[in-house]
C-alpha cells in the first residue's frame, strides 16, 4: 500500500488541508511582500538621511577659512565631525593628500556636488560601500566627506533574522491548525460515509448527520437528506403502484381466464362463444387502458411532451369541450355551463378588455386531455338534476380555471390522495374507473408548470360538490419552443 493509500495520510488529502497549504503561501507571499516594501523604504529614507548630512556637513565647513578647514580635519578625531562623519579628506586641485584620515582620491569620485554610492577598499580591511561628497572649497583645495551605510547593513540583518524567525513559527501554526481542521473534517465526513454504505446496504430510513446546517457539509448533508426522502417517497409510490397495477389487472385477467376455461371446459355454439370473446376483449381493453395511462404519465412526467407547445387560447379550447361534453350532460339530466365570456376575454380591474387575457403557453392537446379528464369526472360524481359549470378569474400574473360540480364531493382529508394513482375513495369505488385519471391531470398540469387545487363546490350541504382550480401563467406571445 502507497503511502497516499493510508489513511494515516488521508489528513493530507482533505480539502480543508489543501486550503490551509493554500492560506499558508499567500501568508508567506505576503510577509515576502511586506519585508520587500520594508527593505525599498528603509533604503531610500537612509539614502536621503545620509545625503542631508553629507549636504549639511559640506555647507557648514566651506565657509570655513583654509587654516581653519585644515585644522578641523587634522583634528577630526577630537572634534565633533567624526560622530556624523566616518571618512573626511582635503585634497588639493590634483588630488594629492593634504589632510584628513582618507589618504587616497576614492575612484569613481566626481567633483559635481553630489553624493555619489562608491566602494571603499580599505588596505586592512574588506571593501565595503559608502556616500561620498566631494566639494571645491577656497584654496583651489578639494573636500571629500563619506558617510558609512553600516547602520543600513545592520537594519537590513537585522529584518532578515526576524523574517525567518518570524515566518518558522507562523508557516508551524498554519500546519498544525490546518491538520487539526482536517481530522475533524475527516471524522464528520467518515460518519457520513458510514451512514451511506448503510444506506446502500438497504437502509433506506438512514440519513446523513446534518445538525442545525451551520456550515456547507451540513447543509449539504441537509439536501441530501431531502434527496432521500424524496426518493423513499418516489421508492414507496413505485411499490404502492406496483400492488396497485397488480390488484388491478388481476381481476379483469381472472374474468378472462374464468370465461376461456368455462368456453373450453365443454361444447357451446357460436352464439355463446363470441360472447364469450366479446367479454374476454372488453376485459383486456381494460387492462390495457391502465398500462397505456401509466405509460402516459411516465412520458408526460419525463417531460418529453414539451416539443409541441405553442400558445393556447384556453377560452376556445373550453369552449370546444363544452360543446363536446353538453350532450353527454342533457342525456344524464345534467346542466354544463361555460360561464367564461364569449369575447374570449377577461375585464381588468378598469373594467378594459384584453384580447390576449386568456392566452397561455402549453400543449394543446395536454390540456384538452386535463379538461375532458374534470369534466368526465364531474359528470360521472353528479346525480341527475345537478350542474357543473367551469368559470374563469383574473389573478396577478395568470388566469385561475375553475370547474365545479354539485355531485357528492371529495372529503377535504382524501383531496390530496386522490391525485395519486389508483386512489378510489370509497364513495366512487362502486363507478367504473382506474383510479388514473387525476393522476394523468396531475402530471400534464406539472409539465405546464400550473397549480392546482381541490375545494368544495357550489352545491347544498348534502350534497356539497367539489372544485378542481387550476392557475395558468398569462402569455406575452414571445415564448418560443
Amino acid at each position: 500500500m502507497s503511502p497516499s493509500d493510508n489513511p494515516r495520510f488521508g489528513v493530507f488529502r482533505t480539502a480543508t488541508f489543501r486550503l490551509t497549504l493554500a492560506f499558508v503561501a499567500a501568508i508567506i507571499c505576503g510577509m515576502v511582500l511586506q519585508f520587500v516594501l520594508l527593505f525599498v523604504q528603509m533604503t531610500h529614507f537612509e539614502a536621503e538621511r545620509s545625503s542631508g548630512i553629507l549636504h549639511r556637513e559640506a555647507d557648514v565647513l566651506e565657509q570655513e577659512t583654509p587654516e581653519r578647514l585644515e585644522y578641523q580635519v587634522r583634528e577630526r578625531a577630537n572634534n565633533d565631525l567624526r560622530v556624523v562623519i566616518n571618512w573626511v579628506g582635503l585634497f588639493d586641485g590634483h588630488y594629492r593628500h593634504i589632510a584628513g584620515d582618507l589618504k587616497t582620491w576614492p575612484e569613481g569620485l566626481v567633483v559635481d556636488g553630489q553624493v555619489h554610492r562608491l566602494t571603499l577598499s580599505p588596505t586592512d580591511d574588506a571593501p565595503y560601500e559608502m556616500r561620498f561628497l566631494a566639494v571645491k572649497v577656497p584654496g583651489g583645495r578639494i573636500l571629500v566627506l563619506a558617510h558609512s551605510l553600516h547602520l543600513l547593513s545592520e537594519l537590513r540583518f537585522m529584518i532578515r533574522r526576524g523574517a525567518l524567525l518570524s515566518v518558522f513559527p507562523v508557516v508551524m501554526f498554519a500546519l498544525l491548525t490546518g491538520i487539526v481542521l482536517s481530522h475533524r473534517a475527516l471524522a464528520r465526513v467518515k460518519i457520513m460515509h458510514e451512514a451511506i454504505d448503510r444506506i446502500m446496504q438497504g437502509d433506506v430510513h438512514e440519513r446523513l448527520p446534518a445538525a442545525r446546517e451551520r456550515d456547507e457539509l451540513e447543509r449539504l448533508a441537509g439536501s441530501v437528506n431531502r434527496m432521500l426522502d424524496r426518493l423513499e417517497h418516489l421508492m414507496d409510490e413505485i411499490r404502492d403502484v406496483g400492488n396497485d397495477i397488480a390488484h388491478d389487472l388481476r381481476t379483469p385477467l381472472s374474468r378472462v381466464r374464468a370465461r376461456l376455461e368455462r368456453a373450453t371446459s365443454s361444447p357451446h355454439d357460436a352464439d355463446y362463444l363470441n360472447s364469450v370473446i366479446e367479454r374476454a376483449t372488453l376485459d383486456l381493453d381494460q387492462c390495457f387502458s391502465v398500462i397505456t395511462a401509466l405509460l402516459r404519465i411516465g412520458e408526460i412526467e419525463n417531460g418529453r411532451r414539451r416539443a409541441g407547445f405553442a400558445l393556447v387560447n384556453l377560452a376556445d379550447l373550453v369552449a370546444d369541450i363544452v360543446d363536446l361534453y353538453e350532450p353527454i350532460a342533457e342525456t344524464n339530466g345534467l346542466t354544463l355551463t361555460n360561464a367564461i365570456p364569449i369575447t374570449n376575454a377577461l375585464e381588468n380591474q378598469s373594467g378594459e378588455t384584453d384580447g390576449h387575457a386568456m392566452i397561455t403557453f402549453g400543449d394543446r392537446d395536454l390540456l384538452v386531455e386535463v379538461l375532458a379528464n374534470l369534466f368526465d369526472n364531474a359528470l360521472k360524481f353528479t346525480p341527475e338534476g345537478g350542474r357543473v359549470t367551469v368559470s374563469a378569474s383574473s389573478v396577478p400574473g395568470g388566469i385561475r380555471l375553475r370547474v365545479a360540480d354539485t355531485g357528492i364531493g371529495i372529503p377535504e382529508a382524501e383531496r390530496e390522495a386522490v391525485l395519486g394513482r389508483f386512489y378510489r375513495s370509497d364513495k366512487s369505488r362502486h363507478v367504473p374507473g382506474s383510479g388514473l385519471g387525476l393522476s394523468l391531470v396531475l402530471a400534464i398540469l406539472r409539465l405546464h408548470a400550473v397549480e392546482l387545487s381541490i375545494c368544495g363546490g357550489d352545491g347544498p350541504p348534502d350534497m356539497p360538490g367539489c372544485a378542481f382550480e387550476m392557475v395558468f401563467v398569462l402569455s406575452t406571445g414571445s415564448e418560443t419552443v
